[in-house]
C-alpha cells in the first residue's frame, strides 16, 4: 500500500487480505496497551480483514476454544481511558514446548488465521519468531498427524508476526518508547510531587525506589523530570566510594539554600562489582552518616495501573495501525519486525536484531562495560544521561567567563516553561557564565527589570506551572531602540526566548532590527514553549503535552457523564488559534468521531456526514459522540452553531452539550514529558550559546551578524536541531501564526478510521520502512563494529 491517498476499497484490494489475531504475552501488563488492541482491531476491520482476540496470552493460544473469539468494532468501544489489558494475559509454559506450539498451530490453522499481533517484552516477541521460524515443520507434522489437512495447510503456509513493545520499564532496545513508559511516569511524578512538599516542610531526605530490574529509564527521567540530587540505574552503576560522594552532593544542595533531598534509586540498582544498592542501605547511609531526617518509599505495582496518559494512547494507536499495515505488506520472505518509535515517526525494525541488542545490554553490563550500556540502549538514553550528569554532578567553577546571559519568556504561559529556565540557569552557571532573569517578557527588557539569577532561585522549579519570570505577549515593536540601550547597560552577551509565537516573532525582529542597532548583534536562540504547538521549526513544543493530558482526561469525564443517559454528542472546544494540533491529537487520545480544524477545510456537506455518522453511531450499543473543534477552525461554523447544527439534526436521535475547555489547558503541573523536555532545551540551548559565543568574539568584543547566530531550537523527527530564524520565515503562515508544513497532519486519517468512517483517504508516502538497530548502535558484540 505504497501509494498516496489510499482509499477504503483500493487499500482492501492493495493488500492481501485475510485474517489478523491480536494477543498479549507478557506476565506484567503496560497502561496503553488497550490502545493498541483497539487500533489493532478497528484497523483489521476497516482493510476487510478478520481480527481475532486471543485471551490470555500464549496460554490462549495453546488452549484454543474460547480464547480466541471474532473481534468486532464495537468490542473495542470505551477501553482507551482503561489501564491494563481487557484482553488478558499470562504466562505460559506449555507454549515453551513443542506439543503447546503445535496446539497453538493447529488452532489457527483451523481459524484460518495467517497473521499474528503480539504485544508483549523481548521474550514473548522472541517466542512469537520461534514460532514463526518453525511454522511449516509445525504444519507438516499436524498434516501427518491428521490434525489438518493438505489444504488447510496450503491455505496457512505462511505465517506473519509483527510485534508490540508494551513495556513500563522502556527496556526494548530500537525503540525511543515502549507503551506504558510515559503512564508510569505520570504515577511517579505524581507521588513525587506530593512527597517533596512533605520533604521541604520538614526538611528530609527521600530516597524513591522505581521499578526497573534491568533498565534505569524511569529513574533516569524521573531525576531529571523532578530535579533529584542522585539518581541509581543498572547501566551505569556510581564510581568506587560512592558513599562519600553522595554524601559531599547533599550537604552541598543544603548549602545552597536547598531545604530537601530527593535520591531515584531503580530496583535493578547495583554498585560496579554487581553488588544490589537497596533503599535500606542508603537511607542508613545519610541518616548515619550525615544525620538527616530520611525516609524512603517503594512505589512498587502503582506505576503499572492507572489512566493511560495521552502519549501512550496515541502511541498504542499509531503502533496499532502500523501492526497492521505491517502484516497486510508482508512476504513470506519479510522478517519478522516490531513497529517501534523514533522521534515522531512509525518505524518497523527488525525482530530479533532488536531482541539481540537488548540482550547485549545485560551481557555489557555483566561485564562491567558500562559505557557500552548506555550506547546500546540509544540515543534518546544516552542524552538523558549525559543531561541528568551535566546538572547534578557537575561543580560551577571557581573561574568565571565574564559571559552574562539573559533569560526571557515571552507570549501566554505554559506548564514546562519554568523546567526550561531552571535547566538553562544552572547550565549556564556550570558553564561559568553569570545568568540574567528579565521580568515580563520584551516590557521588561525595555523597562530594565532584569536582575542575576542564582542556583538556589530556581530549586524546585522544574515541577511548577506558568511562568515564574513572568510573561507577557507584546512584541519589541517601538521598544526595540530601549531594548538595545538596557542590552548595552546589563552587559547582556547572549538572550535565550522562551516562548510561543510571539518568541517566534520577537526574535524575528529583533534579527531584522541588526542593520540598525549594532546591540542587538548578539547570539540569540529561541525555545518553542506553548499549548498551541504553533512554532515553525520545532515538531514539539514545551507545554503541548501537559495541555493535551488535561484536554484528554476532561474528555473522559465528558464521557463517562454520558453513560447513564446515552444518545448524548459532545461538542468541545480546545485551544490552538488556527493551528489544529491539540485538537487533532486530543480526538485520538480521547476516540473523537472527529476534530475540526483550520487546516483541514470543512463545508456543509462534511458536517452533514458526520450527523449521519453520528446518527447511525446511536443505534449501534456505543449511544455517545465526542466531537471536538479547533477555537479558530472556521470563523462561520463557529463552536456555537456546531451545537445548534447537531441539537437540530440530531431531535429524536441524539442531544447535544457544549464545553469550551478555555484556560484550564494552559494551566497544571507539567507532565514528566514537557519537565524532560524543557530540562533538555534549556541545557542544549546554553551549550549552544557557549560554543557561538567563541565563534563570535572578534577583536575583545562579541559581534554576532549571521542568519546561523539566531536560531530556533526544535524537535525535527528525531533529533534536536538548531534553524536560523530567517531561513523558517518561508515557512511559516504569518496572517495565521502557524507553520506551513506540519507532520501531525498525517495522523489525521488514522482518526477518521478509528472512528469508522468508510472512505478515508491516508497518505502513505511517508512509509514506515524496515531499518537496521544493529548499523545504529554499532556495539552489539565486542567483536562486532
Amino acid at each position: 500500500i505504497h501509494l498516496t491517498g489510499v482509499a477504503h476499497q483500493e487499500f482492501k484490494t492493495t493488500c492481501a487480505v485475510g485474517t489478523v489475531s491480536v494477543m498479549f504475552k507478557q506476565p506484567f501488563c503496560a497502561t496503553g496497551m488497550n490502545a493498541a488492541v483497539r487500533a489493532t482491531v478497528r484497523m483489521g476491520i476497516y482493510t476487510g480483514a478478520k481480527v481475532y482476540f486471543v485471551h490470555e496470552g500464549y496460554q490462549g493460544l495453546v488452549d484454543g476454544g474460547d480464547n480466541i473469539k471474532l473481534a468486532t468494532w464495537e468490542s473495542v468501544s470505551m477501553m482507551l481511558h482503561l489501564g491494563g489489558t481487557v484482553i488478558g494475559s499470562a504466562r505460559c509454559m506449555d507454549f515453551k514446548e513443542k506439543w503447546g506450539r503445535l496446539k497453538a498451530a493447529c488452532n489457527l490453522v483451523k481459524l484460518g488465521i495467517t497473521n499474528l499481533c503480539v504485544i508483549g517484552g523481548d521474550g514473548s516477541l522472541t517466542g512469537a519468531n520461534q514460532f514463526r521460524t518453525e511454522w511449516s515443520e509445525l504444519l507438516a507434522d499436524l498434516t501427518k498427524g491428521g490434525k489438518i489437512s493438505a489444504e488447510e495447510a496450503n491455505r496457512s503456509s505462511h505465517l506473519n508476526i509483527v510485534g508490540m513493545v508494551g513495556s513500563i520499564d522502556n527496556d526494548f532496545c530500537g525503540t525511543d518508547m515502549t507503551i506504558g513508559t510515559d503512564s508510569a511516569l505520570h504515577r511517579i511524578i505524581e507521588v513525587v510531587d506530593a512527597i517533596t512538599t512533605t520533604a521541604q516542610s520538614h526538611q528530609r531526605t527521600f530516597i524513591l525506589e522505581v521499578m526497573g530490574r534491568h533498565c534505569g529509564y524511569l529513574a533516569l527521567v524521573t531525576a531529571l523530570a523532578c530535579g533529584a540530587d542522585w539518581v541509581f540505574i543498572p547501566e551505569m552503576p556510581p564510581e568506587e566510594n560512592w558513599e562519600e560522594h553522595l554524601c559531599k552532593r547533599l550537604i552541598a544542595q543544603r548549602g545552597r539554600g536547598s531545604r530537601l533531598n530527593v535520591i531515584i534509586l531503580a530496583e535493578g540498582a547495583q554498585d560496579r562489582n554487581q553488588k544490589p544498592i537497596t533503599c535500606d542501605q542508603v537511607k542508613n547511609l545519610v541518616s548515619k552518616k550525615l544525620g538527616f531526617d530520611t525516609r524512603s518509599t517503594i512505589l512498587g505495582h502503582v506505576q503499572r495501573g492507572g489512566t493511560p496518559s495521552a502519549f501512550d494512547r496515541i502511541l498504542g494507536s499509531r503502533m496499532g495501525v502500523e501492526a497492521v499495515m505491517a502484516l497486510l505488506e508482508a512476504t513470506p520472505e519479510t522478517p519478522a519486525c516490531v513497529v517501534s518509535l523514533s522521534g515522531n515517526m512509525a518505524v518497523r525494525l527488525p525482530l530479533m536484531e532488536c531482541v539481540q541488542v537488548t540482550k547485549d545490554v545485560t551481557v555489557a553490563m555483566t561485564e562491567g562495560r558500562f559505557e557500552d550500556a548506555v550506547k546500546l540502549r540509544g540515543k534518546s538514553f544516552q542524552n538523558n544521561w549525559d543531561t541528568y550528569k551535566m546538572l547534578a554532578h557537575v561543580t560551577p567553577p571557581e573561574m568565571k567567563s565574564n559571559i552574562n546571559i539573559a533569560i526571557i519568556n515571552v507570549g501566554a504561559p505554559c506548564a514546562g516553561m519554568n523546567a526550561a529556565v531552571r535547566a538553562a540557569v544552572r547550565v549556564g552557571i556550570i558553564q561559568g557564565h553569570q545568568m540574567l532573569a528579565v521580568h515580563d517578557g520584551f516590557d521588561g527588557l525595555a523597562n530594565g527589570q532584569i536582575e542575576p539569577i542564582i542556583w538556589a532561585q530556581v530549586g524546585g522549579w522544574t515541577g511548577k506551572g506558568g511562568s515564574n519570570l513572568g510573561t507577557k505577549r507584546h512584541l519589541p515593536g517601538k521598544n526595540i531602540e530601549q531594548i538595545s540601550l538596557n542590552i548595552t547597560k546589563f552587559n547582556i552577551h547572549s538572550l535565550i526566548i522562551i516562548g510561543g509565537f510571539e518568541a517566534y516573532l520577537g526574535g524575528l525582529e529583533l534579527v531584522t532590527a541588526r542593520e540598525m542597532y549594532e546591540e542587538l548583534c548578539i547570539p540569540m536562540v529561541v525555545i518553542p514553549a506553548t499549548v498551541s504547538n504553533n512554532v515553525p521549526g520545532s515538531d514539539f513544543s514545551i507545554g503541548a503535552d501537559t495541555a493535551l493530558n488535561t484536554i484528554t482526561m476532561t474528555c473522559d469525564r465528558i464521557k463517562q457523564s454520558a453513560a447513564g443517559t446515552k444518545r448524548r454528542v459532545f461538542i468541545i472546544e480546545t485551544m490552538g488559534g488556527y493551528c489544529g494540533y491539540l485538537a487533532t491529537m486530543a480526538g485520538l487520545s480521547s476516540g473523537a468521531d472527529d476534530a475540526y480544524i483550520y487546516e483541514e477545510p470543512f463545508h456543509i456537506r462534511d458536517l452533514e456526514l458526520n450527523v449521519e455518522h453520528l446518527i447511525e453511531k446511536m443505534k449501534t450499543s456505543v449511544k455517545r459522540g465526542l466531537i471536538l473543534r479547533n477555537s479558530n477552525a472556521n470563523e462561520n461554523y463557529t463552536t456555537q452553531f456546531l451545537y445548534n447544527l447537531y441539537s437540530e439534526e440530531g431531535k429524536g436521535t441524539f442531544d447535544c452539550r457544549m464545553n469550551v475547555l478555555g484556560h484550564m489547558q494552559q494551566g497544571g503541573t507539567p507532565s514528566p514529558f514537557d519537565r524532560n523536555f524543557g530540562t533538555k532545551m534549556g541545557s542544549k540551548s546554553v551549550l549552544w550559546l557557549t560554543n557561538k559565543l567563541k565563534e563570535c568574539y572578534r577583536h575583545g568584543r562579541i559581534f554576532a551578524n549571521m542568519p546561523d547566530s539566531a536560531c530556533v531550537l526544535g524537535m525535527k523527527k528525531r533529533s534536536l536541531v538548531f534553524q536560523p530564524l530567517a531561513s523558517l520565515k518561508d515557512d511559516t503562515d504569518f496572517e495565521h501564526r502557524i507553520p506551513k508544513t506540519e507532520w501531525w497532519l498525517r495522523l489525521r486519517p488514522i482518526l477518521k478510521i478509528l472512528a469508522k468512517y468508510d472512505t478515508v483517504e491516508m497518505d502513505t508516502s511517508e512509509v514506515a520502512a524496515m531499518e537496521h538497530v544493529i548499523k545504529k548502535t554499532g556495539l552489539v558484540k565486542r567483536d562486532k563494529m
